[in-house]
C-alpha cells in the first residue's frame, strides 16, 4: 500500500497476526449462532454480478464508503464467501484498504477496520508460509483464521465504539479458477449447506456492544463471477444462496452486449424468487441503462457510475470521488426499500387479520400474534418473519403439513418447476382445452397412464382441484353403474325414475367440500348441519378396521359392530407393516369376518331400500387424510373392492392425498394389491406448486358417456382446465419423483421409497402415556393424544400447547384437532426427517410429564 500523509493530531494503529499466532487455538472460532434464524433488522444485501468482471467490489466498496461516511456512527460488514485467485487476488482485502485509503485523503474519520480469511486451501497455506507439509496436517484447510489484519484511524478511538469495517473472506483457494475447479484441483470441498451456515453466522454476528445497540449496520454479501456461476459444490450461485433470499443489488455490464447479459441476470434472480432492489452498472457511453430502465419498465432503479480507470490497480481515489453521489443515492434506495420491507412484514399481521376470511379457522382463536408471516418459501422451509429481542428476524420453519399436503419439492426441484412454469407460461398463456392438444397437457396425460394409472386406466380428464375431481369421479360411476344395470333411459335425459343411487363408503372418509363430494361422506363436522344444511349423506357408510402403533406394538382395532369372537390375538397384533400387506391374510379368519361384515350390511341396505341402489364405492386408500389420519387395514379394503366387482358396482380411489409417493408408493393401489375403475389425483401431482388435478377412467368408464346426442357427454369442465403451467408442472414433477436420478429415496428396482422415519423412534413415541396412537407410512408420521374430558376430534384444542412449542423449534404445524402430524417430501433425506422427528420427541416427552 503506498504511503500517504496522515492529517495532523490523526493516527494510525495497524496490526498484523501472521500465521505462526493464527494458528493458536484461541483464534480459531467462529461466532455462536441459532442456525435457524436470520437477522434483517439491520439492511443486508447480497451484490450480484451479471457477469465477471463488472465491477461488484467497486460497488461493495462504494456502498461501504457511503455506509461510513454517514454523520452518525455506523457499521458495516462486508463477506465474500467464496474467493478464487487467492491471495493475489482477495476482494474482501480490497474493500478494507480501499476504504481506509478514502478516509485518510477525506474527510477525517475515526475508524476500526479488520479484515479477515476464515480458511484456505493447503495451496495457499503452503505458498503463503514457511510451514512444511508435515506443518500443515491434514485438513488444515478447513481451520481458520489463516489471516488477520487491523487498522485503527482517528484519536482516541477504541475499538468498542464508533466507525467500523468488517471485512471478511470465508473460503480461499489459489487458482484463478471457477470455485468448482478449483475445489477439484486444490480439495477443500465445501458442502452447500455448510457455506451457508458458515455465512449465516457472520451474518448475524454482533460487531458492537451494548452502547452500539442502536448504530447502523449494514451487511454486504458479494459473490463471486456472475449470477449463474457455479459454487465450490458446483450449485449456480443463484441456487446456492437462494435459502436467505436476501435483496440483491445486481452489478451489470455496460460494455457492448452488456444489455443481453444483464437482463438474462436479472430473469435468472427474478424466476428464484429474489427481489432485486437495483441495477449498478458502469458507463461506457453505450447509454445502456436507458434500454434497462425500458425493459423493467422503470420498475428497478438503474444506477450508472463513472467508467471504470484503465488501471484498477491504481489509487482509485478520484474515481471513488467522483461516484460518491451516485452511491449516496444507492445507499438512499437501499435504505428505503429495507424499511419499507419491514414495515410490510409488520404490517402484514394487522391486515391479514382485518381483511381475510381463512379456511378452517374459527377467527376468534386466532391472536395477532399467532399470524404466521411467511416471507418466502425454500423447498420443505419457510421463511417466517418473528421479532427476537427487538430484532427483526427471519425464521426458518419446516412446513411440517406439507402446506395442505401438497408440497414435495425440495429447493433444487422448486428451481425446476419456476423454469418450466415460466417457459409454458411465455409459449402458452392460457388456452381453452376442448378438442384441442398442446404439448404438456399431452405428456401430462401420457405420464399419468405410464404411472398411477398404468395397467388399467385408458382416459384422463382434468380438473382444477381434488374436491372437484371426486365430483367427475362420481359422475362417471353413476352413470357406468346406471347403464350395466338397465336404469339409463337416453330417450328422456331428464327422467329419474322412482329410484335413487346411492354410493358406499367407509366412516371418517373425506373428499372434498363441493357439494357432491360431501354427499358421499358419512356425517362429520365437516357435513354436519352448521356447514351443510342441504345434506341428507347419500351413502351406505361402513365401519373400517383400522391399524395403529401403540405401545410399540402394531394393532389392529376392529369396531364393535363385526362379529369377530372367534378371532385369535395374532390376528390383531403384528411385527410389522409389511405383514398386514401380505397377501396370505386373504384366506385368513380376518378375512371371513370382513366378508362376512360387508355381505351382510349389503344385504340389510337392499332388503330395507328396495328402490335404492349401490352405483358405486369410493375410498381413500389406506389412510383417512382429514378425518384423522387414521390408517385402514388394507386387506378389509381389497375385500370391499372385490365385493363390489362382484357385483358390478364401480370402484373409485380417492388418491388426491394418497398419490404420488405420499404413502410410499406411486399410487396407494399398489398397498392394496387391486385395481379401481376410476381414480382421483391432484395435490402432489404439480408438486403442489400449481392447483390442477385428474381423473383417470377405464375405457369402458369413458364408453359409457358415447352416444348421438351431445347431452350424453359428459357435461362438466372449467375454464382452467388442463392449464399448461399445471399440466408441466406435474410432467415435471411425476417425472422428478420417479426417478431414481433425481429422488435417491426411490428403492432400486422396488417401486417403493425407502423408510423415511426411524421406526424404533415412532415406536418410541407411542409408548408415552399422552399417545393414544401412532401412523408411520411413507412420507407421513402422525400421532393422535389422548384427549381429556369431552375435548375430542376435530374440535380439540388438545394439542394447542404443544403445536405452539414445536414451532419455536422451527417445525411448522397444524394440527387435526388433538392429531399432530409430520409430512416431508418423496424427496427428503431420512437424515432430515428423523432430525424433526427427535424434536416432536422430546416435546412429547415433556407433554406427557405433564399430561400426567
Amino acid at each position: 500500500m503506498p504511503h500517504i500523509p496522515l492529517r495532523p493530531n490523526f493516527f494510525l494503529r495497524r496490526r498484523y497476526l501472521p500465521f505462526s499466532v493464527l494458528l493458536q487455538p484461541k483464534f480459531i472460532h467462529a461466532p455462536s449462532f441459532l442456525a435457524s434464524e436470520l437477522d434483517i433488522s439491520s439492511p443486508t444485501f447480497m451484490i450480484y454480478g451479471s457477469n465477471t468482471g463488472v465491477g461488484k467490489t467497486l460497488v461493495s466498496t462504494g456502498i461501504a464508503t457511503s455506509v461510513l461516511s454517514a454523520s452518525e456512527p455506523s457499521h458495516c460488514v462486508y463477506v465474500k464467501p467464496v474467493q478464487t485467485g487467492f491471495p493475489d487476488d482477495s476482494d474482501s482485502r480490497f474493500v478494507y484498504r480501499k476504504v481506509l485509503e478514502i478516509f485518510r485523503t477525506g474527510k477525517p474519520r475515526g475508524i476500526f477496520a479488520s479484515n479477515r480469511v476464515l480458511k484456505a486451501s493447503r495451496e495457499v497455506l503452503r505458498a503463503a508460509t514457511e510451514l512444511t507439509e508435515d506443518n500443515i496436517g491434514e485438513g488444515l484447510g478447513f481451520s481458520g483464521p489463516c489471516h488477520y489484519e487491523e487498522t485503527v484511524m482517528g484519536n482516541g478511538f477504541g475499538e468498542e465504539k464508533g466507525y467500523k469495517l468488517i471485512c471478511l473472506t470465508l473460503y480461499g483457494w489459489k487458482e484463478a479458477v471457477s470455485p468448482h475447479l478449483a475445489v477439484e484441483r486444490e480439495g477443500m470441498a465445501v458442502d452447500d449447506s455448510l457455506l451457508r451456515e458458515e455465512l449465516r453466522s457472520w451474518l448475524s454476528v454482533s460487531i458492537g456492544g451494548q452502547k452500539d445497540e442502536k448504530v447502523a449496520a449494514w451487511r454486504l454479501v458479494e459473490t463471486a463471477g456472475g449470477v449463474a456461476s457455479p459454487g465450490p459444490s458446483g450449485s449456480l450461485q443463484c441456487d446456492l444462496y437462494r435459502p436467505f433470499r436476501l435483496p440483491v443489488i445486481l452489478v451489470g455490464d455496460g460494455h457492448l452486449g452488456g444489455i443481453s447479459a444483464t437482463i438474462s441476470a436479472y430473469e435468472s434472480l427474478k424466476v428464484r424468487g429474489y427481489d432485486i432492489v437495483a441495477i449498478v452498472l458502469e458507463g461506457r457511453g453505450l447509454h445502456n441503462e436507458i434500454s434497462l430502465l425500458s425493459y423493467l419498465r422503470n420498475g428497478v432503479p438503474v444506477c450508472v457510475l463513472p467508467k471504470f480507470p484503465e488501471e484498477p490497480s491504481n489509487n482509485l481515489i478520484d474515481w471513488f470521488c467522483e461516484s460518491s453521489k451516485v452511491f449516496s443515492s444507492l445507499q438512499e434506495v437501499m435504505l428505503s426499500y429495507h424499511r419499507k420491507r419491514t414495515q410490510r412484514l409488520h404490517d402484514m399481521r394487522e391486515k391479514a387479520v382485518d381483511i381475510f376470511w381463512w379456511p378452517f379457522t374459527q377467527h376468534k382463536f386466532v391472536s395477532m400474534d399467532g399470524v404466521t408471516v411467511i416471507d418466502s418459501r425454500c423447498g420443505e422451509n419457510f421463511a417466517i418473519h418473528k421479532m427476537r429481542s427487538n430484532k427483526e428476524m427471519l425464521v426458518s420453519q419446516f412446513d411440517a403439513c406439507a402446506s395442505w399436503w401438497t408440497q414435495g419439492p425440495d429447493a433444487v426441484m422448486q428451481s425446476e418447476l419456476a423454469r418450466e412454469m415460466g417457459y409454458s407460461a411465455a409459449r402458452y398463456g392460457h388456452v381453452m382445452f376442448p378438442e384441442n392438444v398442446y404439448e404438456p397437457s399431452l405428456q401430462c396425460a401420457e405420464m399419468l397412464l405410464e404411472g398411477v394409472g398404468k395397467g388399467w386406466a385408458s382416459r384422463v380428464f382434468f380438473s382444477d382441484n381434488g374436491s372437484t375431481a371426486v365430483e367427475i369421479a362420481l359422475k362417471m360411476a353413476l352413470r357406468k353403474f346406471s347403464l350395466d344395470h338397465g336404469l339409463m333411459n337416453f330417450e328422456n335425459e331428464n327422467s329419474s325414475g322412482a329410484f335413487e343411487i346411492r354410493v358406499l363408503a367407509l366412516r371418517g372418509s373425506y373428499h372434498g367440500d363441493t357439494l357432491g363430494a360431501m354427499e358421499a361422506q358419512a356425517p362429520t363436522s365437516y357435513t354436519g348441519f352448521l356447514q351443510h344444511p342441504w345434506y341428507s349423506g347419500k351413502g351406505l357408510f361402513l365401519e373400517p378396521p383400522t391399524v395403529l402403533v401403540s405401545m410399540e406394538i402394531w394393532n389392529l382395532s376392529i369396531p364393535d359392530c363385526f362379529e369377530s369372537d372367534n378371532l385369535r390375538k395374532d390376528d390383531l397384533h403384528f411385527c410389522s407393516y409389511g405383514e398386514l400387506l401380505s397377501r396370505d391374510r386373504d384366506s385368513s379368519a380376518i378375512a371371513l369376518c370382513y366378508s362376512s361384515y360387508i355381505s351382510n350390511k349389503l344385504l340389510e341396505f337392499a332388503a330395507s331400500n328396495p328402490q335404492n341402489y349401490i352405483g358405486a364405492l369410493i375410498i381413500e386408500p389406506v389412510i383417512h387424510g382429514s378425518g384423522g389420519m387414521h390408517m385402514i387395514d388394507p386387506l378389509f379394503q381389497r375385500m370391499l373392492v372385490g365385493e363390489c366387482r362382484n357385483r358390478r358396482i364401480p370402484v373409485v380411489f380417492d388418491e388426491v392425498f394418497s398419490g404420488f409417493w405420499r404413502l410410499g408408493h406411486e399410487s396407494a393401489a399398489e398397498l392394496l394389491g387391486c385395481l379401481p375403475d376410476i381414480a382421483c389425483f391432484g395435490k402432489l401431482m404439480t408438486g403442489g406448486i400449481l392447483p390442477l388435478a385428474a381423473t383417470l377412467a377405464t375405457e369402458a368408464v369413458f364408453n359409457a358417456f358415447g352416444g348421438d346426442s351431445k347431452l350424453v357427454a359428459l357435461l362438466h369442465g372449467h375454464s382452467f382446465s388442463a392449464h399448461a403451467m399445471g399440466c408441466a408442472a406435474a410432467a415435471k414433477s411425476i417425472q422428478w419423483f420417479k426417478d431414481p436420478s433425481t429422488n435417491i429415496n426411490i428403492e432400486h428396482g422396488e417401486g417403493r421409497l425407502i423408510e423415511l422415519w426411524d421406526m424404533k423412534l415412532v415406536r418410541r413415541i407411542s409408548s408415552f402415556l399422552a399417545v393414544k396412537r401412532v401412523v408411520a407410512l411413507g412420507t407421513l408420521i402422525a400421532i393422535e393424544l389422548h384427549a381429556k374430558g369431552t375435548d375430542l376430534g376435530y374440535a380439540s384444542l388438545e394439542a394447542t400447547s404443544l403445536v405452539q412449542q414445536l414451532r419455536e423449534d422451527g417445525v411448522y404445524m397444524r394440527p387435526l384437532g388433538n392429531v399432530i402430524y409430520l409430512m416431508c417430501g418423496p424427496c427428503t433425506s431420512p437424515l432430515f426427517c428423523n432430525q424433526q422427528l427427535v424434536k416432536v420427541y422430546r416435546r412429547i416427552s415433556e407433554f406427557s410429564e405433564a399430561w400426567i
